[in-house]
């Protein structure tokens, strides 16, 4: 059997705020020195599955430099290997993918190249590690035309997943994509394994009334209704959407705990991923650091405690970050403070500055539904003048520099800069 795997990794992240306004949201940093999508790539070389397609859409930049020809996931192959899949236009053939299902729909030709008799379609964007084998050899054992992964979700973020009803043979029912009633908590991993010419015929039955544009939406109900064999295979290993902010920061930072329950070090599974030549870490005399990770070419000389720091972070004497995560290349001057915040690359906080301190419970202003748990987040190249004081929930855009801030420097929490 032919298996082929299709990554969807064109979502924007909206719920990612700035961190994903230059770069589609699996291209986000995550845990120092990787990227969120390195979590799905390791996990299909580790599988063995070798035959990858990327689907890219929105800000695809960064993650093409960051995946290349796929030499880090030993994908830079002659036959096989991986492929970045972007919209085309030509004749007969819409621009944009319209949803998951269209995107994969749109590149069709690709399964049919590689002669695939199954098909896995992955996201791009969770934080996991997980064999697909076990997964397949079920897809198999039930002769499934579809077969989705499945874990109980906490009730309150139900809402949130495709829900499914499964009978005790474990052929799904019922789907719901996001329901607002309470139809229980079994949610869509969005891992689909399908049966490839299944997976053909149900995409080219989309007309304008009956439309195949996203799997949750319209494809899995049209196959139930069709009375196609649809299956769901629990998992019940580690599995995280990092899609909000206050999910991201505190997946990172669980990271940094004794014994977290996703295990970086296990060499069994290894996680692979594009690594810039950098020197080690240096610590300096008068630095601490406690119960943090400090990627290759930081120069530490202040505090950081409880805190995620990616490559090239400059951390001056006197500086403290505490329960943060601060990405690639950013500088902290002499005396700053950073606290519960999310820093992106490049950015320069000021001597003296002082960042996340103020009341958690004033939520954005702008952005209430997404910043609202004491978080602050900085944009990247963002310089922070000297001396500011910054709250909580505050978010600092892109590039924005000392003219940008109060005359006083102080932003107060909730606000938007």
């Amino acid at each position: 059997m032919t298996t082929i795997a299709m990554i969807l990794a064109g979502g924007e992240g909206t719920r990612l705020t700035v961190l994903s306004e230059q770069r589609a949201k699996p291209a986000v940093p995550f845990a120092g020195k990787f990227r969120i999508i390195d979590f799905t790539l390791s996990n299909c070389v580790n599988s063995g599955i070798y035959t990858i397609g990327v689907l890219t859409q929105y800000r695809p930049h960064s993650l093409n430099d960051h995946i290349a020809i796929g030499k880090p996931w030993d994908l830079d192959r002659t036959r096989g290997g991986v492929r970045l899949l972007q919209p085309y236009q030509g004749r007969g053939n819409q621009n944009w993918y319209a949803g998951t299902a269209d995107a994969i729909h749109q590149n069709m030709n690709f399964v049919t190249e590689q002669n695939a008799d199954e098909v896995i379609i992955l996201s791009g964007d969770h934080i996991y590690k997980m064999d697909y084998g076990p997964m397949l050899a079920y897809h198999r054992e039930q002769n499934a035309d579809l077969t989705i992964a499945v874990m109980p979700v906490p009730m309150e973020e139900a809402s949130r997943y495709g829900i499914m009803e499964v009978a005790e043979d474990g052929s799904i029912t019922q789907f719901y994509e996001k329901p607002k009633e309470d139809r229980g908590n079994l949610a869509s991993m969005g891992i689909y394994i399908f049966n490839a010419r299944m997976l053909e015929q149900r995409l080219n039955e989309g007309t304008k009334e009956t439309p195949r544009e996203d799997f949750g939406k319209h494809v899995v109900p049209a196959m139930l209704a069709a009375g196609d064999r649809v299956f769901a295979y629990r998992f019940e290993g580690y599995w995280v959407d990092v899609g909000t902010i206050d999910s991201y920061w505190a997946t990172n930072l669980e990271l940094v705990q004794p014994n977290p329950a996703l295990d970086l070090y296990n060499e069994d599974w290894p996680l692979h991923t594009k690594s810039e030549e950098r020197p080690p870490a240096k610590i300096g005399p008068q630095a601490k650091v406690v119960q943090s990770m400090v990627s290759n070419g930081c120069v530490v000389r202040g505090l950081v405690e409880n805190s995620v720091l990616s490559p090239g972070v400059y951390v001056s004497p006197g500086a403290v970050v505490r329960d943060s995560i601060v990405m690639n290349d950013t500088w902290i001057g002499p005396g700053a403070l950073i606290e519960k915040s999310v820093v992106d690359k490049q950015v320069v906080v000021g001597a003296g500055a002082q960042i996340g301190v103020g009341d958690a419970a004033v939520v954005n202003e702008k952005m209430p539904d997404r910043l609202a748990f004491g978080i602050t987040v900085i944009g990247k190249g963002a310089e922070i003048p000297d001396g500011a004081r910054v709250g909580t929930n505050v978010l600092i855009n892109s590039d924005r520099r000392a003219k940008d801030f109060p005359a006083d420097g102080e932003v107060k929490d909730g606000q938007t800069i």
